[in-house]
């Protein structure tokens, strides 16, 4: 019989103590359980299988927060990221690192702990983010439901369906369409001058049903919905309809332009790209447009 006293893992067998866990630790612990547990029905409990194909670009956004698990969860409910493997989380509850893939880009994150306060952006915003949806209207509608401030509705612009939203956190985001694919010579845009705005508008919305937003422009409107894209301006002498035609290159279209009989103005920066008025060899005004 085996002497008691003997047993080398006497030593070990001390009575079992519950102690409480790390307040630090269960905080992040709950964050992440609440997290699956709230996940739509089906929903994968785990990560290992989350959006790990997606590579990293030459250049990444990472973006600072003081509740970083709250952050993961609205990217994830509000703009449908996918979570890019597991957080590393801080002694501290806080998250380290962490990424985020949306559509085929990944956002690193790093946060505080549960429970931190929106951060103060630096000189009115902390960031602005540039984000290509298939439907800007129903992601820009979601985020707003979830909590972000509408700063921009969606409309029509010469560059896409477009608005801009700042989320809970501070950030800046715009939300466009994904452009069309387009080629050297198709029509871009289409603009409508006219000499009284609030006339045409009242006609073409009823007769062709059309809508309208405020342009950039004094008196400029942008028309919902059409495709291509058009816009209407007034105090126009001669009215009319001026079509919006890409190019590729627009030094060496301007060139053409003129080399071919026709008259070419200067190029003008426009947040859309480089544009230029133009008239053909036989009188016709139209617009020429590097995006």
């Amino acid at each position: 019989m085996t002497d008691p006293r003997s047993d080398p893992f006497r030593v070990l067998r001390q009575p079992i103590t519950p102690v409480d866990p790390d307040p630090a630790f269960a905080a992040g612990l709950r964050s992440r359980l609440e997290s699956a547990l709230l996940a739509p029905q089906g929903a994968p409990m785990t990560t290992t299988e989350r959006a790990v194909d997606v590579p990293l670009r030459s250049l990444t956004p990472m973006l600072d927060f003081d509740d970083g698990h709250r952050a993961l969860d609205w990217y994830v409910d509000a703009l449908g990221a996918r979570r890019r493997g597991e957080p590393y989380l801080m002694p501290d509850g806080g998250i380290g690192h962490a990424e985020l893939v949306i559509g085929d880009s990944v956002l690193m994150l790093a946060g505080g702990p549960p429970g931190g306060s929106a951060p103060q952006p630096v000189h009115g915003f902390s960031a602005f983010l540039h984000l290509q949806v298939p439907d800007p209207d129903a992601v820009v509608r979601r985020a707003v439901e979830l909590g972000a401030e509408l700063e921009r509705p969606v409309t029509d612009q010469p560059y896409g369906r477009t608005g801009i939203i700042i989320d809970p956190f501070g950030h800046r985001w715009m939300i466009r369409a994904a452009a069309p694919t387009s080629r050297h010579g198709d029509l871009a845009y289409l603009s409508h001058a006219v000499a009284d705005t609030a006339r045409a508008r009242a006609f073409y919305g009823a007769v062709l049903g059309w809508t309208f937003s405020p342009g950039r422009v004094e008196d400029g409107w942008q028309i919902q919905g059409t495709n291509p894209p058009a816009g209407m301006h007034g105090g126009a002498a001669a009215p009319g309809i001026e079509p919006v035609y890409q190019v590729d290159d627009l030094a060496a279209a301007l060139t053409a332009v003129r080399d071919h009989g026709g008259q070419a103005g200067e190029p003008q920066q426009q947040p859309y790209g480089r544009i230029a008025e133009c008239i053909d060899d036989q009188g016709t005004h139209f617009q020429l447009l590097q995006p």
